[in-house]
């Protein structure tokens, strides 16, 4: 007798609450469900836990799928879900990854490019579009010919065979960005090879009967369901439109009135205050062609005040904490934060308050909603290298504090580059682009002597390289944007470069020194918005009379600190300073303990008045 479709099985479940027709289902699917939960919790408890969780959902929502719904794909997506309402996070960084105890059952001896790729399988497939997956999951998870999977996704074979071929190179470049060079015939084989695993031999009976009958589910499964199916409504969940009080303002209700109805609507509102975790893609190009750089787990942090909510962000792949947010504007289920007119967050946020999500962003480019879940224990920042922990060691070949130059397009970009060995062959990198403010960025680092290999933690670019014999000079390449250009780094004296910081003084002793530490801010006005963007000015007097300065622009995300001026000019009260790597300028004189001038950028001049801080 030929086996029955998937949605003839699951027409019999709705139209006769078939017993037999949604265990059929179970027995068909409970490997790939299992299998998506396990490489999420790496906790065969946790992961049966979420297979029965997805189940009942299937069985709650059946009747609404409709006929074209193409079940696998449909409880692939459910189960990573599902996965990250129980973990509360979509991701673990890569090098954490690499540390991870593998499921207990897994084969030790299974090649190397399944155990690198597995933990980041589910988040790569996140990125695709929802035909790309269904193509990737048919193929490599179900094992459908690309025929079964052309007449699925309604389309020719050929369609199907081009869709694979896509989504497989997303994926290979995906991976690359995190160090991981494969091609995609090996991809592909890994996949067929160890995507699925097999669930227990219990937990099909368990599932068949919690989703058929809820009572036979445990409460923490029903939890999780609720939870589960909280997060699949509002991944769905479009703009809701804004609420109108012109209605209010044209019926003749006093402006009093209006707020005394506001405040104690907004006194109903549920709490935000605290933290909330979650997965964002990263506007900067990547390493190959048309890449975004990869994704970057961040923390909101919101604060309740008397007038509101405060917000910062930390950002752990690239190293930077506390990063202020701007405005934030609170109509639940609504919330809106606005850094300036070029980044803008809309939020919606569920009933309860453990989750919202990011479902428009004019800074980030998202190719799905982002899921920000609430946590108690957010993923902190982690601590800067201290000199000590990268001071050369003789039983080290590459710890120490390297410089050097990438070069990117026609731009030789000066970068120092700090490596630690913390442990035999495994290694902690930090680097640092002065010229662009960016300061103690981490990154992954591999060595199989001589050669190197190292990406920055976001994934903008990749180096290629080898130790030379003598251990104090690394030639390479660096990747980026898909262009490769030569890169190398010389070992250098981290105490006798910074010998002279402590003789920078900041202090002065009249209105008429320039040296101290300034701050100021100019507007700009984009659209029908404007933005007032933060500058800090730090003006130090060295030993021989001469000046050393910095500026930093405080709110940007990735290069907020300070860069150092490549010229300076002071004459009596006139002061000129350039930053070239930035395309800044500012002229300006001091006047009465100030220093009013202007601020030069992209092709304008704005007026900028630096006051002390």
């Amino acid at each position: 007798m030929q086996e029955l479709a998937d949605n003839d099985l699951l027409r019999e479940y709705v139209e006769h609450k078939s017993e037999a027709a949604f265990t059929a289902l179970v027995a068909r699917h409970v490997n790939r469900v299992y299998s998506v939960a396990l490489r999420h919790t790496r906790n065969p408890q946790q992961a049966e836990e979420i297979t029965q969780a997805v189940f009942v959902i299937l069985a709650q929502k059946s009747s609404r799928l409709g006929n074209k719904v193409i079940l696998g794909g449909w409880l692939y997506q459910t189960a990573r879900l599902t996965a990250l309402t129980l973990i509360r996070s979509e991701i673990r960084r890569a090098h954490r990854e690499q540390e991870a105890i593998m499921p207990p059952g897994s084969n030790d001896r299974e090649p190397d490019l399944w155990k690198q790729i597995a933990p980041l399988l589910d988040t790569a497939m996140a990125g695709l579009n929802e035909k790309d997956r269904h193509a990737v999951v048919l193929r490599y998870f179900y094992d459908k010919s690309t025929k079964e999977i052309g007449d699925a996704l309604g389309g020719s074979e050929g369609a199907a065979r081009l869709r694979l071929h896509r989504a497989m190179e997303k994926l290979r470049r995906f991976f690359l960005k995190r160090g991981i060079d494969s091609t995609t015939t090996a991809i592909a084989g890994a996949l067929s090879a160890h995507s699925v695993q097999i669930a227990p031999i219990t937990l099909m009976a368990r599932i068949s009967a919690a989703a058929i009958a809820n009572g036979a589910a445990t409460t923490s499964t029903l939890t999780l369901v609720k939870g589960a199916l909280n997060v699949m409504a509002w991944t769905k969940a479009k703009s809701a439109a804004l609420a109108v009080i012109l209605i209010f303002l044209t019926t003749g209700v006093s402006v009093a009135v209006l707020r005394a109805i506001h405040l104690a609507r907004v006194a109903g509102y549920p709490s935000l205050q605290g933290a909330w975790e979650g997965v964002m893609l990263l506007e900067s190009a990547g390493v190959a062609p048309g890449d975004s750089a990869a994704s970057s787990h961040v923390v909101l942090k919101l604060a309740k005040t008397t007038q509101g909510y405060t917000a910062a962000t930390d950002w752990i792949e690239m190293g930077r904490k506390d990063v202020p947010m701007g405005r934030v504007v609170y109509e639940y289920p609504s919330l809106r934060i606005e850094r300036g007119p070029n980044d803008i967050w809309n939020l919606k946020v569920n009933g309860d308050a453990t989750q919202m999500v990011l479902d428009h962003s004019r800074h980030f480019i998202q190719p799905a909603p982002v899921l920000l879940l609430r946590t108690a224990t957010p993923d902190p920042v982690p601590g800067r290298l201290e000199e000590s922990d990268f001071s050369p060691r003789p039983d080290s070949e590459l710890q120490g504090y390297w410089k050097g130059v990438f070069v990117e397009e026609t731009n030789a970009i000066p970068v120092n580059i700090k490596i630690a060995e913390v442990s035999a062959g495994v290694y902690r990198l930090e680097s640092d682009s002065p010229q662009f403010g960016s300061y103690g960025e981490p990154g992954t680092l591999s060595y199989q002597r001589p050669e190197i290999k190292f990406t920055d933690a976001p994934g903008h670019g990749l180096f290629q390289g080898s130790l030379r014999s003598n251990a104090t000079e690394i030639i390479g390449s660096w990747t980026t944007h898909g262009e490769t250009a030569p890169a190398f780094l010389k070992r250098a004296d981290y105490a006798a470069e910074h010998a002279l910081d402590a003789s920078r003084d900041y202090t002065f002793r009249s209105q008429s020194d320039l040296q101290g530490h300034w701050k100021g801010a100019w507007v700009v006005t984009i659209g029908q918005s404007k933005a007032s963007i933060r500058m800090a000015l730090d003006i130090a007097r060295m030993p021989d009379g001469s000046y050393y300065t910095t500026g930093s622009r405080i709110d940007i995300l990735g290069n907020g600190g300070p860069v150092p001026a490549s010229d300076f000019q002071f004459d009596q009260s006139s002061v000129r300073i350039e930053w070239k790597w930035m395309g800044w300028a500012y002229e300006g004189s001091l006047q009465n303990g100030k220093l009013r001038g202007r601020w030069m950028q992209g092709g304008g001049a704005f007026p900028l008045v630096f006051e002390r801080a």
